[in-house]
């Protein structure tokens, strides 16, 4: 063997890392030059390095090589030495190492997990037992290593030297699983201190890959970390890295888990090399077995806790059992015996405590593993630790042919090697009595049967009650209600008694019931006959409910439904006379005003539900001058205040038009009579003044919107002229603008009811209008019912719109 000294003496170039340790001092001393001390003393570190994992690994074959040697002394009956030369032979003879054919022999002998999976994974691949490092040798060294190791660390480092290195894994860990569900780092290879130090312990409830492959009790393949939101050991130094979680138990109980990291994306296996990681988790189970507590003394523990457990349960409120496992001839958890059931213990099926003490599980109870699920719960805690809790569970279906009928609210939980099931029945039969006891109290429902043979009246306690009576006192019979009722009830009470006692029919009545303490009830009866074989009436069975609530209740709706309606009469004729005095002074349709050179055209829609009444208003009237007067408006509010208000602002702009003013001092004008002459009106208008001679149009505005001109195939608006509503303030000033119009130009004024939505803005229904108004549509009053139809105003306001339009 060439010593470091010698080989590559003669580069400059540093050696290949070793297990990624390149960092720090041990990283520079591996890129020092090898011909100056440093690098001299890098070369020693790194032959003593290989010298060490050589010795290690002949440490771990000679172990093989000698149970080999023992195999061949118990079957051949030589002694050692004798075994030893006929060890040689045999390899010299295959024409392999002695530590495969150790191996090989001892795959043959044990037939256990390990010989099954490396004679598997070699007739798969085909591969000859020709090296040392084939994995029935790797598998059988992790072995070695592990049963020599004194912990649980240093059966991890053992695992990922021998068995998982070769696989591609960087780190293992083992969970030990613990009696709450919860995880103990029990030993970790590959991962840093730090690493190791954070995850000592993992709370039960806590979602890692581990944790999940303890719960499903089910090898957990997660081909790489990133995306799935787990978090585990080592997720910060491989976050992209491929996990394995294998369970590791034995006889039906999980121990702990055993994870294998690698650093890359893991694809998908071969059967062989996931037999391989299960062997190796059935391995670890081993070690975790005696994690805790040491074999010598497992035994004599196990036995004082379940001495311990069975004083507990005897000290429990509630029916409890004790169990513990029940293992076949292979080892494999087949059932749990009942060891000990405490002085509550109930059974479902009504059987004596001591047919159950002692028994198995699924032979006290054989449906336990069917429908209701019991045994698998059972099952499940003993393996994984985890407390299970269930209410209200049916174990009616226990035991076959049992009528009893009971639910349970279920505790199981796993203390040491036992497991503790306590189950509180509750018998169905009694439970619905008890509910339709209080039902019964509740609804203020008391029932009775009376024997007409032998004239006996049984009642309970809630009939007492409804009619103020003592229990102690006698009931009162069927034949004496109308006693005990109003007088002006007994025709009603006759009529009932005869269709129960005479015509044998069941029936019910209502009266009010006259009770020794003056108090008055409302009652209602409800009885049927009861007849014997040969259809002869011997009882009578029914039940009395005070129904006193539901009387005044049904009075007070009645007074109720007769205030709305008076109401609902008074603003429906209030609202009829605002509509007519509303459709007086604007009517809907009007004729066309007729003006020299001018097309006017009008239209007004009401809202459309009649409880709306609004305040737009309009005008277009011809004056004295032969100026036409042009104005739209809207009042605040609705009802009979504003309809009235737009009555007075109309009328007062047609009178103060005969002026000749302009139309900004009109509104100036109407802006005093809002504010000073009805209460405090506010309203918005846009008032013109057009003259047919010279086709000018003076007009202002009242915060109202402006007109649209259509001109040709174009629409807009006219300019956004200053103006306060109307009745905003004492005194306001209000902008003119002149607008020439041409022949054919169409001018549209209208109030907000035609354009105005809740679900967009003012613009937005304003572009909606200009478009719809650039498309003509043969006359004017075309127009305008189309701009009406296609409206798509949802204020349920008043619409009022005014159309000039130039011959």
């Amino acid at each position: 063997m060439n010593s470091p000294e010698t080989t590559g003496a003669d580069t400059d170039a540093p050696g290949p890392p070793d297990d990624g340790e390149d960092a720090g001092p041990a990283g520079d001393l591996a890129r020092a030059p090898r011909t100056s001390p440093v690098g001299r003393l890098a070369a020693t570190v790194e032959r003593l390095r290989h010298e060490v994992r050589a010795a290690q690994a002949e440490a771990d074959g000679r172990a093989l090589i000698e149970l080999a040697k023992g195999i061949l002394v118990e079957r051949l009956g030589c002694g050692p030495a004798q075994a030893a030369r006929q060890l040689t032979e045999l390899a010299g003879q295959a024409r392999v190492p002695q530590l495969q054919l150790a191996v090989e022999i001892i795959n043959q002998a044990a037939h256990d997990r390990l010989s099954e999976v490396t004679s598997a994974f070699l007739s798969a691949t085909g591969e000859q037992p020709s090296r040392d490092d084939a994995p029935a040798v790797r598998l059988r060294a992790a072995e070695s290593g592990a049963l020599a190791a004194g912990d649980t660390q240093a059966v991890a480092d053992s695992l990922l030297q021998h068995a998982l290195t070769p696989l591609g894994a960087v780190a293992v860990a083992i969970w030990a699983a613990d009696a709450d569900g919860s995880l103990s780092l029990a030993g970790s290879a590959g991962f840093s201190a730090a690493e190791a130090r954070r995850w000592r312990y993992v709370p039960p409830g806590v979602a890692t890959v581990a944790r999940r492959a303890l719960s499903d009790r089910a090898a957990r393949w997660v081909p790489s970390l990133a995306g799935t939101g787990l978090p585990t050991i080592g997720h910060t130094e491989h976050p992209d890295g491929g996990r394995v979680a294998v369970p590791a138990g034995s006889g039906g109980r999980i121990h702990g888990v055993l994870e294998i990291a690698w650093p890359s994306v893991l694809g998908p296996q071969p059967p062989q090399v996931v037999r391989q990681v299960e062997a190796l988790a059935e391995l670890c189970s081993h070690t975790l077995e005696t994690h805790a507590l040491p074999g010598d003394c497992q035994e004599v523990r196990g036995t004082a806790d379940v001495c311990e457990l069975i004083d507990l349960v005897d000290g429990l409120h509630d029916p409890a059992l004790v169990l513990v496992p029940q293992l076949d001839d292979e080892g494999r958890l087949a059932d749990f015996r009942i060891r000990h059931v405490n002085g509550r213990f109930l059974d479902p099926a009504g059987r004596p405590r001591g047919t159950v003490h002692g028994a198995l599980l699924l032979e006290a109870y054989p449906l336990a593993a069917g429908q209701s699920g019991l045994f698998a719960c059972v099952e499940r805690v003993y393996a994984t630790g985890e407390p299970f809790r269930a209410r209200r569970m049916d174990l009616t279906a226990l035991v076959d042919q049992v009528p009893l009928s009971a639910v349970a609210d279920i505790n199981v939980s796993r203390h040491g090697g036992t497991v503790l099931l306590i189950w509180r029945i509750e018998d169905e039969t009694a439970r619905l009595a008890s509910l339709l006891q209080h039902a019964q109290r509740l609804g203020r429902i008391g029932g009775f049967e009376e024997n007409l043979l032998t004239g006996e009246t049984i009642w309970n306690e809630t009939l007492f009650d409804l009619y103020g009576r003592s229990p102690a006192g006698a009931p009162v019979p069927l034949e004496e209600l109308a006693a005990h009722a109003h007088a002006d009830d007994a025709v009603g009470i006759g009529r009932f008694l005869r269709t129960v006692l005479h015509h044998r029919r069941p029936a019910t009545a209502a009266f009010r019931l006259q009770r020794p303490d003056g108090v008055t009830r409302h009652i209602r009866v409800v009885a049927e006959p009861v007849l014997d074989a040969e259809g002869r009436l011997f009882a009578v069975r029914g039940a009395y409910q005070d129904i006193s609530a539901q009387h005044w209740t049904e009075v007070a709706l009645a007074v109720t439904r007769d205030q709305l309606a008076h109401t609902e009469q008074q603003a429906h004729e209030r609202n009829r006379l605002t509509l007519q005095l509303q459709h007086a002074i604007m009517p809907p349709t009007q004729a066309p005003l007729r003006a020299p050179g001018l097309d006017v055209a009008v239209r007004y829609r009401p809202a459309e539900t009649e409880q709306l009444v609004g305040g737009d208003w309009y005008d277009a009237v011809v004056l004295s001058s032969g100026l036409v007067l042009l104005c739209v408006g809207d009042v605040a509010g609705h009802g009979i205040e504003a309809a009235t208000s737009m009555v007075v602002l109309r009328n007062a702009l047609r009178g103060l038009a005969v002026t000749g003013a302009g139309p900004g001092q009109l509104l100036s004008w109407l802006n005093i009579v809002a504010h000073h002459l009805t209460g405090g009106v506010t309203a918005t208008a846009v008032c013109g003044i057009y003259d047919p001679e010279r086709r000018v149009l003076r007009w202002a505005r009242a915060g109202h919107l402006p007109p649209v001109l259509v001109r040709d195939a174009d629409a807009g608006p006219l300019p956004l002229l200053k103006g306060i509503l109307l009745g905003a303030v004492p005194e306001a000033t209000f902008e003119e603008d002149e607008v020439q119009l041409e022949v054919h130009d169409t001018l549209l004024m209208y109030t907000d009811g035609l354009i105005e939505r809740r679900d967009r803005s003012v613009e937005v229904s304003l572009r909606q209008l200009l478009t719809a108004a650039r498309t003509t549509s043969g006359t004017l009053d075309q127009q305008l019912d189309r701009l009406l139809t296609y409206s798509r105003s949802d204020t349920d306001d008043d619409t009022c719109i005014v159309g000039i339009r130039v011959e």
